[in-house]
């Protein structure tokens, strides 16, 4: 079981995507094999968005500063386009 940093929720590590921070950049582990800390999400933009909001990847991950966001948007949208398709 984790923790969604976004909504909260308590849910098997399956069905979360794992974020690690790489270079002061938020990348989606969906293999789960990088190293270093990691903070899970529900692999839904709303969730992300709602982490963002609340500052969750800085503490969870417990870097300082602001953090990019760009690989993973970029990730929930193809994972959204191929499941449309």
């Amino acid at each position: 079981m984790r923790t969604c940093v976004g909504c909260r929720s308590r849910v098997a590590r399956s069905s979360l995507l794992r974020i690690v921070v790489v270079g002061g950049e938020l990348l989606p582990d969906v293999r789960r094999r990088m190293q270093g800390r990691g903070a899970h999400v529900h692999p839904d933009p709303t969730c992300v968005d709602l982490a963002e909001r609340r500052k969750a990847f800085p503490r969870a991950l417990r870097v300082s500063g602001p953090l990019g966001l760009n690989q993973v948007r970029a990730h929930l949208e193809q994972r959204t386009r191929n499941s449309s398709m």
